[in-house]
């Protein structure tokens, strides 16, 4: 038996390390949703100002890309565009 400072391991796994990984994570998750619900704010604060949020995100995602990755959409995209014949 084990007092509470040394760590048990049964079957090949350290309980007190497991336990320590799995209360990381959780308190990441915590702080993710907190961001999440942080950036639904201010979602929420663009669209009172007028944005259109669907507009913003999109422009969230573009700005993640890098350039050629970027164009290269907006190519493939205008191509589809002109078989459908949508393009102007």
């Amino acid at each position: 038996m084990a007092d509470g400072n040394t760590p048990v391991n049964t079957g090949g796994i350290a309980h007190d390390q497991l336990r320590s990984v799995v209360e990381r994570i959780e308190r990441l998750e915590e702080e993710k949703a907190a961001l999440a619900n942080d950036i639904k704010e201010v979602y929420a604060e663009a669209k009172g100002n007028g944005f259109d949020t669907k507009i913003l995100r999109t422009v969230i995602r573009l700005r993640k890309q890098d350039k050629a990755e970027r164009q290269e959409q907006e190519a493939i995209l205008d191509l589809y565009l002109h078989a459908l014949g949508m393009a102007e």
